[in-house]
């Protein structure tokens, strides 16, 4: 025996209407009280006893209850037709005729559909299946919608390291090694460097009313590369043209050989001014200039000498500024130490100690050496200072200086504004355009009047995104410092000298006693010395 619901039907009589109630098998669902009742009550059968219809309803053994008179006397099979809240299914469900009552065609049940307003998804196999076994008070889904089949974003892989990082393995003995750092990712001649996975748009779909239903929207990407480089005829893969080394910079790949210096930087090489990685297996001598769009490595010792690089910078024997050095770097600074010398890094800074010197990090600076110390001059990281000794018991005067600007967290807050407006006005343009689109895309003629105004939409769009661009940027490198300032902190992991001047953000304390093993945080606009 297979599994049936419970339903009912009507048993007209001369003497009277009584409704018969079959019970449900092998674990069929039991009638609902209210579908029976509104069923009577729709065809003028009240007069039944409320709580014996609940005991027939509920009981195992096909039953009877009257019900009273109906007329005429009797009563053609029915269905009743619900649309689900989203359009993606039609449910029928089918009442038993009466002993001299019509049953429901194939064709009927196509009209009630339509009437519906059912136009697409139509399931005949559900049809047939019902007009096979007519089971009563079951639902039937007889029109089903097709969903839309999701796309996704296009991806890139690259086939060389684009994560650098510059942090230095250490010694047994606590100190920085410099040697063992491996930051050049090299690659062949004709070597597959990078490789691009086209989005997939998806497929709409269309509900059983015919609304069409699009697959959410996907992201599309381009390679981007510079000089030596070869790309596929399709557009797809990236090719090294050089034996070299490859960065990833702002999202577009480079690849380069690198210019190697074999001794000092100094009369007889003159100023240097490279497109990629730059080694110098000496000393870069007072005076000169290295400035490279990759990384610089120097093996020797920085005097009084500009290095600039757009990725890191490695001294191993430190810069002995003299007051005119220079280290800028937009990614990681690694220097044996830093004296009397202005430091700049787009990334974070690590050193053995740092003297009289204007060191500046847009995240982390470690002073972990063996020596780990900062005397004098002001040290200025986005998120972290750590150094195990700060300031002198001699009185340099020693600034330290973590978090995010008040005047640039106004800004940050005027660019969000700045940007919302913007993308609103671009997505009014947007819709317009679309519109205008889709009635020239479906043969309609615009006048001169409103091709002008397309044109001068068209032209408007690209202004305020070309506008846009530069803002989008400063913004998500004021929120990448914003997000920074939230754990901005100053370690020390040995003593900290009165004197030394500290600023979180725009709060600020001046030290009055030496203090040992503790960091300094903000905590509810005040700060905070915090043992360790």
């Amino acid at each position: 025996m297979e599994q049936m619901n419970a339903y009912f039907c009507l048993d007209v009589q001369e003497f009277g209407t009584a409704i018969r109630i079959f019970p449900p098998k092998e674990g069929g669902e039991r009638l609902d009280i209210r579908e029976v009742t509104t069923y009577l009550e729709r065809h003028g059968c009240d007069a039944y006893n409320l709580k014996e219809l609940n005991l027939a309803i509920s009981g195992d053994e096909e039953s009877s209850v009257p019900v009273g008179d109906i007329h005429p006397n009797f009563i053609n099979e029915e269905m009743e037709i619900t649309i689900s809240p989203n359009n993606m299914e039609a449910v029928c469900r089918f009442y038993p005729a009466t002993e001299n009552g019509s049953k429901i065609n194939v064709q009927e049940i196509l009209k009630s559909l339509t009437a519906k307003g059912v136009i697409a998804g139509v399931d005949q196999d559900e049809i047939l299946k019902f007009m096979e076994e007519r089971r009563y008070c079951t639902d039937y889904i007889m029109a089903k919608g097709i969903p839309p089949v999701e796309g996704h974003d296009a991806r890139i892989e690259y086939y060389f390291n684009t994560d650098v990082n510059l942090r230095p393995k250490k010694n047994e003995d606590g100190s920085v090694n410099y040697h063992q750092l491996n930051v050049i990712s090299h690659v062949e001649l004709g070597q597959l460097i990078a490789k691009l996975f086209p989005e997939d748009r998806g497929k709409p779909g269309k509900t059983i009313r015919g609304g069409e239903l699009k697959p959410a929207a996907v992201k599309s990407l381009q390679l981007a590369y510079g000089d030596h480089i070869k790309i596929s005829e399709d557009k797809t893969e990236l090719y090294s043209d050089v034996t070299g080394h490859a960065m990833l910079v702002n999202g577009k790949v480079f690849v380069s050989d690198v210019y190697e210096v074999p001794a000092d930087v100094d009369n007889s090489t003159g100023d240097i001014d490279y497109s990629g990685n730059v080694v110098i297996k000496g000393n870069v001598k007072g005076g000169f200039t290295v400035r490279a769009k990759g990384n610089v490595i120097v093996d020797g010792v920085v005097e009084d000498a500009v290095i600039e690089a757009e990725g890191q910078i490695i001294v191993k024997r430190g810069i002995h500024g003299m007051t005119k050095g220079l280290l800028k770097a937009k990614g990681n600074i690694l220097c044996k130490f830093i004296e009397n010398a202005l430091v700049i890094s787009g990334g974070s800074i690590e050193t053995d100690c740092i003297l009289h010197s204007k060191v500046y990090a847009s995240y982390e600076i470690r002073v972990s050496g063996k020596k780990g110390f900062i005397t004098g001059g002001v040290i200025r990281a986005g998120n972290l200072v750590e150094a195990q000794t700060i300031g002198s018991s001699m009185g340099a005067i020693t600034r330290i200086e973590v978090g995010v600007e008040p005047q640039k967290k106004a800004r940050y807050v005027k660019l969000q504004k700045e940007i919302a407006e913007a993308e609103k006005t671009l997505e009014q343009i947007g819709t317009i355009l679309t519109t205008y689109r889709g009635k020239m895309k479906n043969g309609e003629r615009l006048s001169n009047e409103k091709l002008a105004y397309v044109t001068q939409l068209t032209r408007a769009q690209l202004e305020k995104e070309k506008e846009l661009a530069p803002v989008k940027e400063e913004y998500e490198v004021l929120h990448n410092e914003m997000t920074q300032e939230r754990s901005a902190r100053v370690k020390v992991t040995r003593t900290v000298y009165a004197g030394t001047i500290i600023t979180i953000s725009d709060a600020s304390m001046t030290l009055k006693t030496d203090r040992s093993f503790c960091q300094i945080v903000k905590n509810e606009g005040e700060l905070e010395i915090q043992n360790m």
